[in-house]
């Protein structure tokens, strides 16, 4: 009895030794798939949306424009206002084996550092925004919030879609 305890005591520790080894060497990187942001593909596929982006963009601001009924003396801060709100291209990806080798307080500084381009990006953004909107008569900037509004709606809308293809609400279960 007490060998045969003595077998299932090594195997055991036999076993926990060789998961631990496995648990320790991190598992090969999943080949880019399409889509995926290292993808060949994906600079071409950002690139196309982005063109897409650029032309919705560029038809709603021609029917805001012409629902404000921008005068000839609102034209320059309007067109600031629609060059600030002009989509650009994502920052690339870092890479992960480079980031790897960053401490903590490196890593935490170049996150600190995009955080900060993107907000510079939203502070043009709001103070061409301000411009516009004090441009704008009150009869104007009723309409202006109408469509702000009804613009955030739609893209809480469409992003609430996006999660709901993504994680499906689980079942109800009586």
């Amino acid at each position: 009895m007490k060998r045969h305890q003595q077998w299932i005591i090594s195997g055991l520790l036999a076993a926990v030794c060789s998961s631990a080894a496995w648990a320790q060497t991190p598992p090969p990187p999943p080949p880019a798939e399409p889509g995926h942001p290292h993808h060949p593909a994906s600079q071409a596929d950002m690139e196309k949306w982005l063109e897409k982006a650029r032309e919705r963009m560029a038809k709603r601001q021609a029917e805001l424009h012409d629902q404000l009924k921008i005068t000839a003396a609102q034209e320059g801060v309007w067109k600031t206002f629609i060059q600030s709100m002009e989509p650009k291209m994502p920052p690339k990806p870092r890479d992960p084996h480079e980031m790897d080798k960053l401490n903590p307080v490196e890593r935490m500084e170049k996150n600190l550092d995009t955080m900060r381009e993107h907000q510079a990006q939203m502070q043009t953004r709001l103070t061409a925004m301000k411009n516009l909107y004090a441009a704008l008569n009150p009869e104007q900037q009723k309409i202006f919030d109408e469509q702000h509004k009804r613009v955030k709606k739609e893209m809480q809308d469409r992003m609430a879609k996006q999660m709901m293809r993504r994680d499906p609400p689980a079942p109800d279960r009586p």
